[in-house]
């Protein structure tokens, strides 16, 4: 039997807790669009979890929500879940929640983060990189996948959530910044402080 340690159950419980966060962010009403996509704030969840928990456990976070979601749990914008969310026009996306967060973090561990400016920075550019650069390349692979859309379309089709994945870039380099700013000891990006 092996013993929990302090590191091990803070960790488990930052992963749970951006579950969490990514639920919370799902009673935000979504938008619909016509071609089976809609507009949610869940992708800055996506955007957080990579800059405050690193890689690795921004990954697991996103994991286990989809989880969650796939076992049924209404947890997606709008009150969706179940299996049946993985076979729509978004499921790109979706799948793409998990490894994004995993981009994002690698990135932001690499990327300086000594003071709040350059942490916000960072973030930004991590976020941008992996939240709207990787995440929207995987949505467009499954509308033209799932949704059978040509990839031209499916390119155009994806352009309507940049304005918006842009903006939540940048309030997750503000959150960033705060967190930074309040706690500088934060390992930012899975950084070792």
């Amino acid at each position: 039997m092996t013993t929990l340690t302090r590191n091990s159950a803070q960790s488990l419980s930052t992963v749970a807790l951006f579950a969490a966060v990514m639920a919370v962010l799902g009673l935000v009403p979504k938008i619909d669009l016509p071609f089976g996509v809609p507009i949610t704030l869940q992708s800055l969840g996506v955007m957080l979890a990579g800059c405050l928990l690193g890689g690795k456990r921004g990954f697991q976070s996103l994991a286990l929500f989809l989880l969650a979601v796939a076992v049924g749990l209404p947890l997606l914008a709008g009150g969706r879940g179940g299996i049946g969310v993985f076979m729509l026009p978004s499921a790109g996306y979706l799948i793409g929640y998990a490894l994004a967060a995993g981009v994002i973090g690698l990135l932001m561990g690499r990327l300086p983060s000594k003071t709040p400016k350059q942490a916000a920075l960072s973030a930004l550019v991590a976020s941008v990189l992996g939240g709207v650069v990787f995440l929207h390349a995987l949505g467009i692979a499954g509308l033209v996948l799932i949704a059978q859309m040509p990839l031209e379309k499916a390119f155009l089709v994806d352009l309507a959530f940049v304005p918006g994945d842009l903006v939540k870039a940048v309030l997750c380099a503000l959150v960033v910044h705060t967190v930074a700013k309040a706690l500088p000891d934060w390992p930012l990006g899975g950084k070792a402080a």
